[in-house]
C-alpha cells in the first residue's frame, strides 16, 4: 500500500447571513512555541474541531464554491425513498438477505493489518456493503454511530463508492507519532483512520460519530444541533450578554486545558474569562441539561482549546498564545470589548462559516474522497474477514430505543443525492501551501506583536477584515 499524503487547505467564504446576534473568536494552532489552541468563540463555533477534526484535509471540500462543480446525475422521474424494513418479524438486529457472503482469503493486507493494533475496529465494504470487525471496547457509541454514517454515505451515492479495507480507532487521542517514522531507517507509517490529527501524527482524520448524534450526551445529528445553535444565538442579543470569556470542560483532556484553568477568576484577579470544570458523573445524571450547549449563549466570547486549523486568525477568531495565557486572554477580551463593532465581525464571519460551509453534503463529499483516493492505494482486492459482522440499516436502528433510535431517523439518508460529489481541486504546490501558511503565522506573530506593546494596529486588523 502506498503512502498516505495529506494536505491541508485553509479556506473560507465571504457570505453571511444578516441581522444575527454574533459572538467574537479567539484561538490558534495545536503547535508548540506558538500560539496555543486556545479560542474565544460564539457558541456556534465550539463545535468546528470537534465534529470535523482537529486538523482539515483539503478543505475546500467543505465550502460552498465547489457545489457549482458537482456531478449532476439523471434526475429521477420519481424521486426514489430508501425504508427500513423493521416490519413485524424483522425486529432482531439481523440484515436482510440478499446473498450469499464469499470470505475469500485473497491478498494478506500487510500495511493495514499494522495499524491493527491501534484500532478499535476494522471496516471492510464490499460490494456496497459494510462489514465490521471490532476490537476494542469503545465508550458511548462512537464506532456504531461511525458506522451508521458510512452507511448513509453510501444511500447517498449508491455504487459510487469502491470497495475498502480499514482500521479506526474511536478513543479520543491520536495514536501514529511522526517521530516514530523519520531518518533513513523510518519504516512507513500504519493507516489508521480517527476522528482527530495534528502536526505530530500521521492518522487519518475521519469525520466525527457525533455529526450523526451523541444519545448519551443529548448532542442532536448536526443538522437539527445547527439549527438549536443558531436558535440559541439569537436568544440574547451580543451587546447585552455577560462580557467575559466563558469554557466548560474536562481539564484532564491536555495540559492547554489544565494551563488554561489557571486563568479562572480569583478574588486578586480576574482575567475576564469565565471557567468551569465539566463533572460527567453529575452531567449523566441530570441528563446533561447544564451541559446543554445551545444554551451557552450567555457570554461574549468562547473560549475552544483545539481544532481551528480550518479558520484564519482575525478573519474567523481572535489568536491566544500559550504563553502568558492569562494575560493574551486579558488582552483580547478588553479589546473586544472596547471594539465592539470589529469583534462582532469576526464572530459573525466564524459564526457564518460553521452555518453555512459545514452542511452534511459537504461532509458526505469528503467521506467519498478521503475513502475513494484511500482505496485506490490499496494493492488488494478488499474481501470480508471470517471474524466481520455484517452491518446494515435494519441492523442498527430496527432494535434499538429511545434517543438512539430517534437519532439515527433523524440522520438517516432517505434517498439517493440527486448530484454527484463535488470535484475534488488539485493540493497545493509547495510553494502555494507555504505561502499559505506563512500569511497565517505573519497574523499570529502580529497578535503577539501587539499583545507585547499593549495596542492593536487598527489599520492592520481594518485591512484584514476588508480583505475577508
Amino acid at each position: 500500500m502506498g503512502k498516505v499524503v495529506r494536505n491541508r487547505k485553509l479556506s473560507h467564504t465571504g457570505e453571511t447571513a444578516p441581522n444575527q446576534n454574533y459572538g467574537a473568536g479567539l484561538a490558534g494552532p495545536f503547535k508548540k512555541g506558538a500560539t496555543v489552541a486556545v479560542s474565544l468563540f460564539t457558541i456556534i463555533l465550539i463545535f468546528i474541531g470537534a465534529l470535523v477534526s482537529t486538523r482539515c484535509i483539503n478543505v475546500y471540500i467543505l465550502t460552498g464554491d465547489f457545489l457549482k462543480n458537482t456531478s449532476p446525475t439523471k434526475p429521477h422521474s420519481q424521486k426514489f425513498e430508501y425504508s427500513l424494513n423493521c416490519r413485524e418479524g424483522n425486529m432482531s438486529q439481523t440484515c436482510p438477505v440478499t446473498g450469499p457472503v464469499a470470505f475469500e482469503p485473497g491478498e494478506p493486507p500487510t500495511m493495514v493489518e499494522k495499524a491493527r493494533p491501534a484500532a478499535s475496529i476494522r471496516i471492510v465494504v464490499v460490494d456496497g456493503k459494510v462489514y465490521v470487525e471490532k476490537y476494542k471496547r469503545v465508550n458511548r457509541n462512537r464506532d456504531e454511530f461511525t458506522i451508521w454514517g458510512i452507511l448513509q454515505l453510501l444511500r447517498m451515492y449508491p455504487g459510487k463508492l469502491p470497495d475498502f479495507d480499514l482500521m479506526f480507532e474511536c478513543r479520543d487521542r491520536p495514536m501514529i507519532r511522526t517521530h516514530l517514522y523519520q531518518g533513513p531507517d523510518a519504516t512507513v507509517p500504519p493507516p489508521l483512520f480517527h476522528y482527530c490529527g495534528d502536526d505530530e501524527t500521521y492518522d487519518i482524520v475521519f469525520p466525527d460519530w457525533s455529526f450523526w448524534g451523541w444519545p448519551e450526551t443529548n448532542i442532536k445529528p448536526w443538522n437539527g444541533f445547527k439549527k438549536d445553535l443558531k436558535e440559541g444565538n439569537y436568544r440574547t442579543k451580543w451587546i447585552d450578554r455577560e462580557p467575559y470569556a466563558y469554557w466548560k470542560g474536562n481539564v484532564k483532556m491536555g495540559v492547554v486545558r489544565k494551563e488554561l484553568f489557571k486563568c479562572r477568576n480569583t478574588d486578586e484577579q480576574d482575567w475576564n474569562a469565565r471557567l468551569y470544570i465539566m463533572d460527567w458523573g453529575r452531567e449523566v445524571q441530570s441528563g446533561f441539561k447544564t451541559s446543554d450547549l445551545a444554551s451557552q449563549c450567555t457570554h461574549r466570547y468562547k473560549i475552544y482549546t483545539e481544532g481551528i486549523a480550518c479558520l484564519q486568525p482575525l478573519v474567523h477568531y481572535w489568536p491566544i498564545k500559550h504563553k502568558d495565557m492569562c494575560k493574551s486572554i486579558k488582552f483580547a477580551t478588553d479589546w473586544c470589548n472596547n471594539h465592539t463593532e470589529k469583534a462582532q465581525k469576526i464572530g459573525k464571519a466564524g459564526s457564518s462559516f460553521v452555518q453555512e460551509e459545514i452542511k452534511m453534503k459537504f461532509v458526505y463529499d469528503y467521506m467519498f474522497h478521503l475513502l475513494s483516493m484511500y482505496a485506490k492505494l490499496l494493492k488488494y482486492k478488499p474481501t470480508v474477514p471470517p471474524m466481520a459482522v455484517e452491518f446494515c440499516p435494519e441492523m442498527m436502528a430496527c432494535a434499538v430505543e429511545g434517543l438512539e433510535k430517534d437519532y439515527k431517523l433523524q440522520s438517516m439518508v432517505k434517498s439517493p443525492s440527486d448530484t454527484g460529489p463535488c470535484i475534488m481541486p488539485p493540493p497545493f504546490s509547495s510553494a502555494e501551501l507555504k505561502d499559505v501558511l506563512e500569511k497565517k503565522d505573519h497574523v499570529m506573530k502580529q497578535v503577539e506583536t501587539w499583545e507585547e506593546s499593549g495596542s492593536v494596529g487598527e489599520e492592520t486588523i481594518a485591512n484584514i477584515l476588508k480583505a475577508k
